[in-house]
């Protein structure tokens, strides 16, 4: 949500998932704390504070979320091989100089090449989508799940996710029970890939872990939720449907997490500054 929180608030069962020929169902986990069927990321957040995505969503957070894409080395690396099975270690961060889109669905990237790196900018995209702020929001939220899940698991997804996006869930988190921020503050929530490894690949479908840092909280004079940075790590399967790269289950983990540096913490209007004029971008190699 932060592919991060609306990125896990427990655990909990849920439907059977598979991205590589099981039921087909949608695994996420939610952030009232069911694991779900799916998102997203990644982004939501437990007691303790960390975060758990959709993709606030499981993932999908999912739930969710800056990438670094697969580069094999020379003109066939960097136009990703395919059908060369599973796992694969890390990717150099070499750029290729393979644009990772050529469109966009609403405001979230679409068309993405069918390769390896097609699917790791499509991991890396996806999770920064499921853990935006815009999750939040019951109308927006339908439209980020249809523009990156599998079409045939999507539908039922969306119930849950209504579901868990309760007034609960958003006073949880410091929110009004629609939603919204308190007047005088603003709500931060982003997800922002550090780099990704593709560890399964085929024609049909795509294993991709994307290790992303999050931001989440409310900014603003009197915020009792100030603004925190969380690492994780949101694994997402992917299948090629429809011309393109849809999440059809995620999961996310903790970390890997770096050592905090010696930075002075800003100011909450800032922080709240910095949300409204600084942009996202399109990420891939």
């Amino acid at each position: 949500m932060s592919y991060g929180d609306e990125h896990g608030y427990g655990d909990g069962p849920g439907r059977t998932d598979d991205g590589f020929g099981g039921t087909g169902q949608t695994r996420t986990r939610l952030p009232d704390g069911r694991s779900g069927d799916l998102y997203g990321g990644g982004p939501r957040r437990p007691a303790r504070g960390s975060r758990s995505l959709i993709t606030v969503v499981g993932v999908v957070v999912l739930l969710i979320a800056a990438i670094a894409f697969a580069n094999r080395g020379g003109d066939k690396g960097a136009e990703g091989a395919k059908g060369t099975g599973g796992g694969a270690a890390a990717a150099p961060t070499a750029a290729s100089g393979v644009k990772p889109v050529t469109g966009k669905n609403g405001t979230i990237p679409a068309g993405f090449p069918h390769t390896e790196q097609g699917a790791a900018s499509a991991a890396a995209n996806y999770a920064v989508a499921l853990g935006s702020a815009e999750m939040f929001d019951a109308a927006s939220r339908r439209d980020i799940m249809r523009a990156t899940h599998d079409p045939a698991t999507v539908e039922d997804l969306l119930n849950d996710m209504d579901t868990a996006y309760s007034p609960a869930f958003y006073q949880n988190v410091g929110l009004n029970e629609d939603g919204s921020a308190p007047a005088g503050l603003t709500f931060v929530s982003r997800t922002v890939p550090v780099g990704t490894k593709v560890t399964g690949f085929s024609d049909s479908a795509a294993t991709v872990e994307v290790w992303s840092t999050g931001l989440l909280g409310l900014a603003g004079e009197g915020s009792t939720k100030p603004v925190t940075e969380t690492w994780f790590t949101i694994t997402a399967q992917l299948k090629w449907t429809g011309g393109d790269w849809k999440i059809t289950s995620s999961s996310q983990s903790e970390g890997p997490t770096p050592v905090t540096g010696d930075n002075r913490a800003s100011t909450a209007d800032d922080i709240a500054k910095a949300v409204e004029e600084y942009g996202g971008f399109t990420y891939a190699r």
